[in-house]
């Protein structure tokens, strides 16, 4: 498996290799050793998640400001934009963003670590997302900051309004969010 580190160093691509032949194909999706040894520290995952959503439903920018969660995302069905946005106030690169194009065609998967908010639109008809997680969910520590926080500047790759949640409507401002220190 080939990792990347992306403008954002702690975020990773990573890039399977895929042996396919007339019959299908096959990758091994996740390998916690080599998983630990790219991001440079040992992980475990405790939580798996699987989202069906469909074309321009955009979720995010969710974080969870106790019990953080480290997400490795990736898609089985379809093609996201996906994004990663740094909310920890002491780090060189607050409030930037990094995001790829996850596809079940590409096979790409994106660490996203503790201390970023993070979000995905669909850009296929409808898409199937599934990650997993460093810590539980927790409804109670869960924020969101606004998906078009100029102050951010994500580049969204759709055209018009995205399809929200009630609660990503109710996202704020990176200004007004709690952030990690």
């Amino acid at each position: 498996m080939k990792a990347t580190s992306l403008a954002i160093s702690d975020v990773v691509l990573f890039e399977p290799r895929v042996f396919g032949d007339d019959r299908g194909f096959f990758y091994e999706s996740f390998n916690q050793r080599q998983f630990n040894e790219a991001i440079g520290r040992p992980v475990s995952f405790v939580q798996d998640n699987h989202s069906r959503s469909a074309k321009n439903v955009l979720r995010g920018l969710h974080y969870q400001i106790q019990q953080p969660q480290g997400k490795l995302v990736r898609v089985a069905v379809g093609e996201v934009f996906d994004v990663a946005v740094d909310v920890r106030k002491s780090s060189p690169t607050f409030g930037q963003w990094v995001g790829e194009i996850l596809s079940a065609e590409n096979k790409k998967q994106l660490w996203v670590p503790e201390g970023f908010a993070h979000g995905f639109v669909v850009l296929s008809d409808y898409a199937e997302f599934l990650y997993k997680t460093t810590d539980y969910y927790a409804p109670e520590f869960e924020r969101s900051i606004a998906w078009n926080d100029a102050a951010i500047g994500i580049q969204w790759p759709i055209l018009g309004e995205p399809q929200l949640s009630a609660k990503d409507k109710a996202g704020i401002s990176l200004s007004n969010a709690e952030v990690f220190a």
